[in-house]
């Protein structure tokens, strides 16, 4: 639809907007906000013209002027550039996310435009605009935007006022230079309105979208490939290009594109690239293809790409990762995606590399459940909740799911396989069973496996696994759906690649997709927007609460808790957001969230809001020493309208996860059976605590919990595949910390990755690392010299210099079984430098180079005699 109708009114005479306006978002910092972008014309006395870009904000939808202000002008003169750019660490693509960077002398502005043929238009007219540097033409003037420049606006001391101060008003003006223009149509409060306004018109559209909306069917290429870290050796046609039809989008994802170490703790691959090339060269050939996303996590890599003739109807895109390794952000496994809207259909591709090996389903169920629920995309209106996978009309999920065939011993398994008895073999499935219980891809479809299992062959041809282990062959590599109007059209593998030990995987999809009709939507816009102008002038928006007070009882680390409640909306649209008091930095505190925390409601309608508590190892250790405490008041605002108070309580149980070691040292007894003013007391202690002889009882030399954990790994795991690079269960490690607050060791039953998970954790949680911040700089200094590090440990206060010789001592012996564990030094420095070395910085993130100090500091203690 074209809005520069809408700008044109906007304009005085002699001003004209020459091409179709552009909707983009204007980048400031993490700010995201909507403009639409107008390049206006105005013709001179003596028969030159001038140009320049009018950005406005503005409703989902501009019909009118009313529904546009002008915020910013930038002449297209002699210093103007608009180039487009890459993002900081994103691949160039062609397509969604098109920035640009727009610079004059006395400005300058990110902005990201829509991806289509439009957007491309747009930039080549403004380009056409410039003036050039031909000194023959003389400089423009701009004499003409004279009438929009106002004077700079004295700014009001701030008024006094609590939460439920109206909202401060500000002259409406469009900034440029050194000046200001006013917008020629200056509305009272039109700021404002606008965000609320446009979410109900943004909402009410949706509710009448079959209205104005017909399905069409557009052509869908699901693939998947693990690739086991080889580098392409085939051309990838016969997988990516077998159908007679050509798609109209292709959604292309790889697990193991790289199995390096390089590539596991540095993201850095040159296998990227070589498979990217691999598959752009392999696209169906009776059809040009544009590139919209790639997005990759570590070795999982998701292409979108579409039909070069569709661009313009693809908008909204957004990419995420989500990694479900050890300690719940390693890369190794995981999930990528890219979510994006097609015409007027939102469409999510998650492309997943579950956790391996036959007896760990469970562990897969739980990667399921984290990407679901960590994988969130932000929406350009800063005022809505983020997107969650689920919160879109169609779903996409393909990758190696790692299910296996159970029950069944391998023979068996190979002649069902020669007999192609696929439905009995299927009903050993572990996805097929895990689906059946609902346990996992709950709401998803798959399609029948008519074709054998796609793992494990032995590289470079159609021979089942002969390596010493003998995998049984498995359905790994699958694809599911969720959504309406979705026809699965084929669904199998392609034998003929013989590039990896597992074999793509592709399925080919009719899905229905909401296209607009132009003259009927803008018709129905019409119809809210003036029922609107009726509802804006009711009566000040009231709700009820269905719960007003929560208390969450024993608390426990890394353990959620959440209390929900529904918020009912009376007879008048309201936005509603939880505000911050009075000197916080945020509405609630750290371990605190709403879900969501913001957004709005039509007439009678209702929410429901998640209260989510969360304790980690940023807010652990004040909790345990008693400088907080759970308690909290959360101030619920609506627009327009009151406040509501929302009380906060409960109790924490303390843990040794996020207790200083020194503390933990002068705890003999387990942290739950000791006062809570002692616990408070011996967090509070200061680092350099020896030789003081008030403390209650003599110190142990490191803290029991860590010798309790280590002392299980010695005795059991020494030998365990994977060791530290597997992660554990989340019910096992909540199992292990209440061992560990009890004492009750002996009742320790848990998975040697869950212990060695465990660990990890707790080391990342202490408040002061292993190697006190005092001694970052000097180890980053004296890595390489072996004995200048030795000394710099020797400084440590005693407690911590006895768990690191501890923590060494035991990651030597783990090295002595190295032909099992297939551990080497590289891998422990990688795992332990993060956790031993930490930047005082706190969150701040490691430059690489640092980074790698920090391994190399920690790999002399591994190569060399403690």
């Amino acid at each position: 639809m074209d809005q520069s109708v809408a700008i044109q009114e906007t304009l005085a005479e002699g001003e004209y907007c020459i091409i179709q306006a552009v909707q983009g978002v204007l980048c400031e910092g993490d700010s995201r906000q909507s403009r639409l972008l107008g390049l206006v014309r105005y013709r001179l006395e003596h028969g030159g013209q001038e140009h320049a870009l009018f950005l406005y904000t503005h409703r989902r939808m501009a019909i009118t002027g009313d529904d546009v202000s002008l915020d910013q002008i930038v002449p297209v003169s002699r210093d103007f550039t608009l180039e487009e750019v890459c993002p900081d660490g994103d691949l160039y693509v062609l397509g969604a996310d098109v920035t640009v960077q727009l610079d004059t002398a006395e400005l300058s502005l990110t902005l990201q435009l829509p991806f289509g043929s439009h957007t491309r238009m747009f930039l080549q007219e403004v380009a056409r605009a410039c003036p050039g540097f031909d000194p023959a033409n003389p400089d423009p003037e701009f004499l003409w935007l004279s009438r929009y420049k106002c004077a700079e606006p004295k700014l009001e001391s701030p008024t006094p006022g609590g939460w439920n101060s109206a909202p401060g008003t500000r002259p409406v003006c469009a900034t440029i230079g050194g000046g200001s223009y006013p917008s020629r149509k200056r509305v009272w409060g039109l700021e404002e309105k606008f965000g609320l306004r446009d979410t109900i018109v943004k909402s009410l559209l949706a509710q009448k979208e079959g209205e104005y909306t017909d399905i069409q069917n557009f052509r869908f290429f699901v693939g998947t490939y693990n690739v086991n870290g080889q580098s392409p050796k085939e051309c990838l046609r016969p997988w990516l290009s077998h159908g007679a039809q050509a798609p109209d989008v292709y959604c292309v994802g790889f697990q193991e594109l790289d199995l390096s170490k390089e590539a596991f703790f540095f993201h850095d691959t040159p296998k990227e690239e070589e498979w990217f090339k691999a598959v752009s060269e392999s696209l169906h050939p009776d059809a040009k293809y544009a590139k919209v996303k790639l997005i990759r996590l570590v070795g999982i890599m998701l292409l979108l790409y579409v039909r070069q003739e569709h661009a313009a109807y693809i908008s909204e895109v957004d990419a995420e990762t989500v990694g479900t390794g050890i300690m719940g952000r390693m890369g190794n496994k995981g999930g990528v995606a890219i979510r994006f809207r097609f015409h007027n259909t939102s469409i999510c591709v998650v492309n997943s590399h579950l956790a391996a090996h036959m007896e760990e389903y469970e562990r897969r169920n739980q990667d399921y459940k984290d990407i679901c629920s960590r994988m969130q995309f932000c929406q350009v209106d800063p005022d809505l909740p983020p997107l969650t996978i689920s919160k879109h009309d169609v779903i996409l999920w393909l990758g190696d799911l790692n299910y296996r065939i159970e029950e069944l011993d391998v023979e068996k398994v190979k002649k069902l396989i020669e007999a192609k008895d696929f439905e009995t073999l299927y009903g050993y499935d572990q996805l097929r069973n895990q689906l059946a219980a609902k346990t996992v891809f709950e709401g998803f479809t798959e399609g029948t496996l008519t074709f054998q299992p796609t793992y494990k062959y032995d590289t470079g041809s159609d021979d089942w696994d002969t390596s010493e282990k003998c995998r049984a062959p498995a359905w790994c590599d699958r694809v599911l759906w969720k959504g309406k109007d979705v026809t699965q059209l084929s669904y199998q593998s392609h034998m003929a690649l013989k590039t990896s030990d597992h074999k793509p995987v592709s399925s080919v999809f009719d899905i229905g997709v909401k296209v607009i009709n132009e003259e009927l939507y803008r018709k129905i816009l019409e119809e809210i927007v003036r029922s609107l102008d009726k509802m804006e002038n009711a009566n000040i928006p009231s709700v009820s609460l269905s719960k007003r007070e929560f208390c969450f009882q024993n608390v426990k680390y890394m353990q959620l808790q959440v209390e929900s409640f529904t918020i009912h909306n009376g007879q008048v649209p309201c936005r509603f957001e939880f505000i911050r008091k009075p000197d916080d930095e945020s509405y609630c505190k750290q371990w605190l969230s709403a879900n969501p925390s913001k957004g709005f409601l039509l007439p009678d309608s209702d929410i429901e809001i998640e209260l989510e508590l969360f304790v980690n190892k940023t807010t652990a250790t004040k909790l345990n020493s008693g400088e907080d405490k759970i308690e909290d008041i959360l101030v619920l605002h609506l627009e327009r309208g009151k406040d509501y108070f929302l009380p906060v309580s409960g109790n924490y149980l303390p843990s040794c996860f996020g207790s200083p070691i020194h503390t933990l040292c002068y705890m003999r007894e387990p942290i739950l059976d000791l006062p809570r003013e002692t616990v408070s007391k011996l967090t509070l202690m200061p680092v350099w605590t020896e030789g003081d002889s008030s403390q209650l009882e003599s110190p142990l030399e490191i803290p029991k919990e860590l010798w309790m954990m280590v002392d299980h790994l010695y005795r059991n795991a020494v030998q365990q595949e994977d060791l530290f690079q597997q992660p554990g269960l989340r019910s096992e490690f909540e199992h292990i910390r209440d061992c560990l607050d009890t004492g009750m060791i002996d009742n320790l039953s848990a998975s040697n990755h869950s212990v060695a998970e465990a660990l990890l954790l707790f080391l990342e949680s202490l408040p002061e690392p292993v190697v006190c911040y005092s001694a970052y700089r000097s180890c980053l200094e004296c890595s390489g010299n072996y004995m200048a590090s030795k000394q710099v440990i020797s400084t440590l206060p005693t407690f911590y210099k006895n768990v690191f010789n501890y923590l060494m001592a035991f990651l030597q012996e783990l090295l002595k079984n190295s032909a099992k564990n297939h551990l080497d030094e590289n891998i422990l420095a990688s795992i332990f430098g993060s956790l031993l070395l930490r930047n005082p910085a706190g969150h701040q993130k490691l430059e690489m180079a640092e980074k790698k100090k920090a391994q190399e500091f920690i790999h002399q203690f591994l190569c060399n005699p403690l």
